[in-house]
């Protein structure tokens, strides 16, 4: 029965996510290619970034935004260039508040503050290689770090290895969004070890809430 139930969990959750990224993607296909002729109009370079993150059983796969940052190795240039907030960038989680990161465009602003760039990581929802609905997409780099930083979260992180990541999920909805990487793989963790249909569609529905509140 129980193997019955995941199975039937598993077939839905990859329904939604291949129905809901097609009509999203129709949906919001105006807006995606103000954004594609927006960026090239500002910045030199390629309208998409990639970059690798860790989905289910370890393995690696290509996520892709709209390209906010400039071109180059940002990361480098961040270490190098500006030591102090390169040290500031990895304690608070690989994250810099917007107004002080010198790697992001005046365009990468306004379509991160609006979740913009997260759309096309819908193209990684039909591929597969995501889901709507999942713990947040990880560098292997930065689990590693994390599994040194924070010693007692290894049976969150394993629990995050087990799934595929995704757009959206239970802390992005909560409203806590300041949360530090314990709590973040806590919260990932709860969601995935109490998974069901209603949580799920609570999650999604939740979501564009959210966004509009940041706006």
């Amino acid at each position: 029965m129980m193997k019955y139930k995941k199975f039937c969990f598993r077939l839905f959750k990859r329904l939604v996510d291949i129905f809901s990224s097609i009509f999203l993607i129709i949906l919001f296909s105006p807006l995606l290619l103000v954004t594609i002729i927006l960026i090239k109009l500002t910045s030199p370079g390629p309208v998409f970034f990639r970059q690798k993150r860790v989905t289910r059983r370890n393995q690696e796969f290509w996520m892709y935004k709209f390209r906010s940052m400039y071109t180059g190795d940002n990361d480098k240039r961040l270490r190098e260039n500006y030591p102090e907030l390169w040290k500031k960038y990895k304690e608070a989680g690989w994250k810099l508040p917007m107004s002080e990161d010198p790697r992001i465009t005046p365009i990468g602003k306004i379509i991160r503050a609006t979740s913009v760039d997260e759309f096309p990581q819908l193209i990684n929802v039909l591929k597969g290689e995501m889901s709507l609905v999942g713990p947040r997409a990880y560098r292997e780099e930065e689990l590693q770090e994390y599994e040194k930083k924070y010693p007692q979260t290894k049976k969150y992180i394993d629990d995050i290895r087990s799934v595929k990541p995704g757009i959206t999920g239970l802390w992005q909805t909560s409203g806590r969004n300041d949360l530090n990487f314990e709590q973040r793989a806590k919260l990932d963790s709860k969601y995935i070890r109490n998974q069901s249909i209603g949580k799920e569609l609570l999650i999604i529905l939740k979501t564009p809430l959210c966004m509009i509140s940041r706006w």
